[in-house]
């Protein structure tokens, strides 16, 4: 059953190191089976905190979205990120 990560950006502190953060986790999804859905489109917030961004990639199962978000190459590039923005990040498994 597919699954999907999303990011929810809720406040950047360093657009430099955002920037550097894009360019280091598109390729971390080389080798998995990883298809992004929504990235950083425009946002209508309907109820809760205004969201800077989202992002959404659709993976095959929680077991696999788990093994990208895991692998060694995304947590390298999620430093950045740490460091960059405040987020929330989960994990849904779809119907």
């Amino acid at each position: 059953m597919a699954a999907y990560i999303v990011f929810i950006k809720e406040r950047e502190h360093d657009a430099a190191l955002m920037a550097q953060y894009a360019a280091a986790a598109g390729p971390t999804l080389g080798g998995h089976p990883g298809k992004p859905l929504a990235y950083y489109g425009p946002i209508e917030t309907l109820e809760g905190p205004e969201a800077q961004g989202c992002v959404m990639i659709e993976f095959p199962d929680m077991d696999a979205a788990r093994a990208w978000y895991n692998s060694e190459a995304y947590q390298e590039a999620r430093k950045l990120r740490f460091a960059g923005a405040d987020y929330r990040v989960f994990i849904t498994q779809g119907i």
